[in-house]
């Protein structure tokens, strides 16, 4: 059974997890290509933000940003590396899908990378759903970026 806790970023394995993530992501993107969130970025009021754990392990994380009253974006997800590679990130995914689904959002897109760092991240949203789409809300054509969408409507 996993448990959710909204918002906790001074827990310490949150934000060594969330800062991780940061640095990685930063890294592994060109210049102008990183969309990653830092912590600050991840607290405005327009993001909804969740750490999920396994017993008190921490498993991972991941954030919603509204783009609109129908249009969601997910942000920072993130596996901690002792889940990797398990279905754990599936689990995220669909835990975040049902909190923007009581949110009343219709539509969840993702930016992430285009190059093979990101390789597994795009198989994870291909493997929940998400297809192609254009950039959406402030991105650009991009070609170190993929844009993904989802309609949670008829799920």
């Amino acid at each position: 059974m996993l448990k959710s806790i909204e918002g906790n970023f001074d827990h310490p394995e949150v934000n060594q997890l969330l800062k991780k993530h940061f640095i990685e992501l930063r890294a592994a993107s060109p210049e102008g290509s990183a969309h990653v969130l830092d912590i600050p970025g991840l607290m405005v009021p327009s993001i909804k933000f969740w750490s999920l754990w396994k017993k008190d392990q921490l498993m991972g994380c991941g954030a919603l940003k509204f783009l609109d009253e129908k249009h969601g974006e997910f942000k920072s997800i993130r596996t901690h590396d002792n889940f990797r590679g398990k279905g754990y990130g599936k689990k995220i995914i669909n835990h975040l899908i049902n909190e923007a689904k009581k949110l009343n959002i219709k539509r969840i897109s993702i930016e992430t990378g285009s190059g093979s760092f990101f390789k597994p991240a795009r198989k994870l949203f291909d493997n929940c759903g998400f297809k192609p789409c254009a950039p959406f809300a402030h991105y650009k054509e991009d070609i170190n970026s993929l844009y993904l969408t989802k309609l949670l409507e008829n799920d």
